[in-house]
C-alpha cells in the first residue's frame, strides 16, 4: 500500500497481449487458460525496469470476465497474478472478474481499478500513463484522466483514439524514453 500525502506517477498495465501474450483466436484476444499457458510479451521485462527506474508505481489493471463466466476460477487468475507480481515487481494487481451484466464500476472501460489505485496509493493521474491493446483499456485511461498509449496488434475489433499508438512494447519503451527525456 502506497504512502498517504506521497504523490506518485503509475503506470497502469492491462494484463493480457501488454503483460503476456494474448491466445488469439480468429482475430481475437483471449487470456491464457493457466499459468502453464503464460508467456510473457517480449520487452515487457525491460520496460517495467525502466519505469520503475524513473519512479513510477507499476499496476495491473485487469478484466477478467471468464471468472464471472465460469470459463475459469479465481483461483487459477489469482495464480497468475501471483506468478507476474513476483516476477516483474508489480506493486500491485487490480482485477475484474465480473461481466458487462454486472454493471460494475471496476469493469474497464469503466476507470473503477483506476481510481481506487490512485486513492489506495495517493497516484497523480495526470502524470500516469496506461498502456493497453484494446479500447476498454484506453477508455477507462481516459476516464480516469490518464494518458493512454495503445498497442496495436490489428485484433478484429472496435478501437478508439489514444494519446500514443505503438506497434509493440519495445517501441512503448522508446516512447516512454522520449518522454521522459524531454520532461527532463
Amino acid at each position: 500500500m502506497g504512502v498517504r500525502g506521497e504523490v506518485g506517477r503509475a503506470v497502469f498495465l492491462d494484463r493480457d497481449g501488454i503483460v503476456n501474450k494474448s491466445v488469439v483466436r480468429n482475430g481475437k484476444p483471449y487470456p491464457p487458460a493457466s499459468i502453464s499457458e503464460l508467456q510473457l510479451v517480449d520487452g515487457i521485462v525491460e520496460l517495467i525496469d525502466f519505469l520503475r527506474s524513473r519512479g513510477f508505481k507499476i499496476f495491473i489493471f485487469t478484466n477478467q470476465p471468464d471468472v464471472a463466466r465460469g470459463a475459469t476460477t479465481l483461483e487459477k487468475v489469482e495464480e497468475i497474478h501471483d506468478f507476474l507480481s513476483k516476477k516483474l515487481g508489480i506493486d500491485q494487481v487490480y482485477v475484474c472478474v465480473h461481466d458487462d451484466k454486472d454493471n460494475c464500476q471496476c469493469r474497464k472501460p469503466k476507470p473503477g481499478m483506476i481510481l481506487q489505485a490512485q486513492n489506495e496509493w495517493n497516484v497523480d493521474l495526470g502524470s500516469s500513463f496506461a498502456i493497453g491493446d484494446r479500447w476498454r483499456d484506453i477508455a477507462a485511461a481516459k476516464a480516469a484522466g490518464v494518458r493512454s498509449i495503445f498497442v496495436d496488434y490489428q485484433y478484429d475489433e472496435e478501437k478508439v483514439a489514444a494519446d500514443y499508438q505503438c506497434n509493440d512494447i519495445k517501441e512503448v519503451h522508446l516512447l516512454l524514453q522520449k518522454l521522459e527525456k524531454n520532461q527532463s
